[in-house]
């Protein structure tokens, strides 16, 4: 029997790693005590009281991410956000990622 080569379980390693998906570092209870400026306009659960601005309760936590880092860079552009997402670090977000995508929509 032939022994498997370090290249083919090299090669095996990342594709588990890739099936797996991205892994976020977020504290989703680091998130919450920093969402207290989004309740404003997203509501203290998610859930917006204004049809104007987003539910972010059960978004996807990659989506968050990938919005608030065009918010903070402005590839994206909002007058409400954008200004609010310059101040944001990337721990931020992934913090905020993570509680908001824990939430029930």
């Amino acid at each position: 029997m032939r022994k498997p080569s370090s290249v083919s379980g090299i090669a095996l390693g990342m594709m588990l790693i890739a099936a797996a998906g991205p892994a976020w570092a977020g504290d989703a209870a680091a998130g919450k005590a920093k969402a207290a400026m989004c309740a404003g306009c997203h509501g203290s659960d998610g859930i917006s009281l204004n049809p104007l601005w987003p539910n972010l309760a059960g978004q996807k936590e990659g989506y968050l991410i990938k919005q608030l880092r065009a918010f903070r860079d402005g590839t994206r552009k909002d007058p409400l956000m954008g200004p609010v997402a310059k101040n944001l670090s990337d721990e931020d977000i992934e913090n905020l990622a993570a509680y908001f995508s824990s939430l029930k929509p």
